[in-house]
């Protein structure tokens, strides 16, 4: 269980530390260069290691194996997050509402992030395996990281917003609270690290260069490449060191002081104390009342739900496909059109969050469950 964000902050805000250590995914870590082997079947088929067992490897031995084991981790971090932002944004009733908007933005950066690990990972002769990747809900953040946070889906409440949007992208020290538990940031500032130590060749073959949302995704040709894109997302996450406003584009808040206003029902504004929540009023949105989506899925749906699951489950599976097919030679076209299908799973998930569960006050929603080719 999360604690509650503090209602002010006075101390001082930084450029989060680096850890040496994480907190073990449930689940066995596979192998990294120097460390034993041991895996689940998923995990051995995503590649994914937990951050402890990367962060365990001395600096001086993260050579570009480590950094393939990391990016795979990262993508399945970034994957994990898409699922409960949509939900969020998609139970809001009125989508011109200021949270709405909100919401649809961070998902877009969210995208984006997620294209910028790809390119990493394939700059350095990896090969992003996404649908692997793709995390059950609810469940733990991928590889480790922020130990106790559960990553659950539902329509947009106060104790959602708190307890999964801002506690995925908190900071270490931010100006709400102090945060004890490894974060994101860090695990990025390790891999940054990594590529400044190992300053592997970059290859452009098979990146993939794309317009997301507001942004434009390009090949990572140099290591300043590098620094510029690892930054993005983690400033665009939590911050920069001089301020939560702060961005490579514009003034608008990190994902996590966004949350933080959505939560706080007031804009982040800097006084001689310190930064606090006082600043205009962030009314929060009427939402549909998705029920949180319980362990395994909604167990026995009426046959109409059912058919909605499948069909939104379908597709989602399609765009993780997609996204595998970009980064494996299909290129910008095949990132088009997981981009294009992602978009027409609104239409179900609304459907689903306007259908009552029975006997309560609250409704279905969608559960992302990637559906596995036979034999896959």
């Amino acid at each position: 269980m999360s604690e509650e964000p503090d209602e002010a902050a006075t101390g001082p805000f930084r450029r989060r530390s680096f850890l040496a250590s994480a907190a073990v995914a449930a689940g066995a870590p596979t192998a990294v260069a120097g460390t034993a082997q041991a895996a689940t079947p998923a995990a051995a088929a995503a590649g994914l290691g937990s951050v402890a067992r990367l962060m365990a490897v001395p600096a001086d031995s993260r050579g570009v194996e480590w950094l393939r084991s990391a990016l795979q981790v990262a993508i399945a971090l970034e994957l994990s997050t898409i699922p409960p932002y949509l939900c969020g944004w998609w139970s809001v009733k009125d989508h011109r509402h200021e949270v709405a908007r909100m919401l649809r933005r961070i998902v877009g950066d969210e995208m984006f992030h997620l294209g910028i690990v790809c390119n990493l990972l394939t700059a350095v002769g990896g090969r992003p395996r996404i649908k692997a990747a793709a995390p059950a809900f609810p469940g733990p953040l991928p590889g480790g990281v922020r130990a106790g946070v559960t990553v659950y889906l539902s329509g947009l409440t106060k104790p959602f917003v708190r307890d999964v949007m801002m506690a995925i992208e908190a900071p270490e020290v931010s100006l709400a609270r102090s945060v004890a538990s490894p974060t994101v940031g860090e695990f990025y500032e390790a891999t940054l690290n990594a590529f400044r130590a190992v300053r592997p060749e970059l290859s452009m073959r098979a990146q993939v260069t794309q317009h997301i949302d507001t942004d434009e995704l390009h090949p990572v040709r140099t290591l300043d490449d590098v620094e510029t894109a690892i930054g993005i997302i983690m400033e665009q996450g939590e911050g920069t060191s001089g301020s939560p406003l702060d961005s490579f584009s514009d003034d608008r808040p990190a994902h996590y002081y966004a949350f933080g206003e959505i939560y706080h029902g007031r804009a982040l504004r800097h006084t001689e104390d310190g930064w606090r929540w006082i600043g205009a009023p962030v009314p929060f949105p009427e939402a549909r009342p998705m029920a949180p989506v319980p362990v395994g899925g909604w167990r026995n749906p009426p046959t109409h739900v059912a058919q909605l699951l499948f069909r939104f489950d379908a597709m989602y599976s399609t765009v993780l496909d997609s996204l595998d097919a970009a980064w494996a030679g299909g290129g910008s076209r095949a990132l088009r059109a997981g981009i294009h299908t992602m978009r027409g799973l609104e239409h179900p998930a609304v459907e689903l969050m306007e259908t009552p569960i029975p006997h309560t006050r609250s409704t279905y929603g969608p559960q992302f469950h990637a559906m596995r080719r036979p034999g896959s």
